[in-house]
């Protein structure tokens, strides 16, 4: 691994799990930055006593808000680039290294995570819905995207300087992997363990599914 990364960890009433993702973030010798995005718990105390820079938003913005408020700091502070986590524990910090490991190696903008391998117990729904969008994505980037909502990235700068994001929830995952495909940046998938509990998403299934569909429709008559 030869740049310097920092972990973007956008957080939404995460104070059951940020600690310990913080935690795993720093033993394996990364920064981590946290957004806190309008949480009305302790996320973001617990963050910073675990040691994360905590950047933090008066009132909840959106997932995608709270990444480019991560992203304006990683281009600020002089790193190579960003590795994002959900706040959730759901993602190995012991992976992080494998990810940028792959991404320098492979000469890519973009390492995704994908957690359809190694038989993920990745519930039945959220497999089939992820494995439907995942297609739609692919075909529109015209690269296989096998995980395209998977939110454990290797980014490098320059592609965040190259791809101005305008969304701010979900649809701001899907916009960026748009995005890099529009201006040919490579984007690979790197097989990811997944740990899944009992933890409750904040998607949003008709909202943010509208807004999947609009970001398709304003892409496909882009082109």
């Amino acid at each position: 691994m030869s740049g310097r990364y920092c972990v973007v960890i956008p957080a939404y009433n995460a104070e059951q799990t940020i600690g310990d993702v913080v935690q795993g973030v720093k033993h394996h010798g990364f920064d981590a930055v946290v957004i806190d995005d309008g949480s009305r718990d302790r996320t973001a105390a617990i963050a910073s006593a675990k040691g994360a820079l905590v950047i933090s938003h008066l009132s909840n913005q959106g997932k995608g808000r709270a990444l480019r408020t991560g992203f304006e700091y990683i281009l600020r502070s002089g790193y190579d680039g960003a590795i994002t986590m959900d706040s959730d524990g759901q993602h190995d910090p012991a992976d992080i290294s494998h990810l940028i490991h792959e991404g320098e190696v492979q000469h890519a903008g973009i390492a995704i995570g994908n957690r359809l391998t190694n038989g993920s117990p990745m519930p039945r729904a959220r497999r089939w819905t992820n494995r439907f969008m995942s297609s739609i994505v692919s075909a529109i980037a015209r690269q296989s995207i096998p995980d395209s909502q998977c939110g454990f990235r290797f980014i490098r700068k320059e592609l965040l300087r190259d791809v101005p994001l305008k969304t701010a929830r979900y649809d701001s995952e899907t916009e960026i992997l748009f995005g890099a495909a529009a201006k040919r940046w490579k984007i690979i998938s790197v097989p990811i363990r997944t740990i899944y509990r009992n933890e409750r998403s904040h998607i949003q299934p008709v909202r943010d599914g509208l807004r999947f569909a609009r970001l398709i429709l304003r892409r496909l008559a882009g082109r």
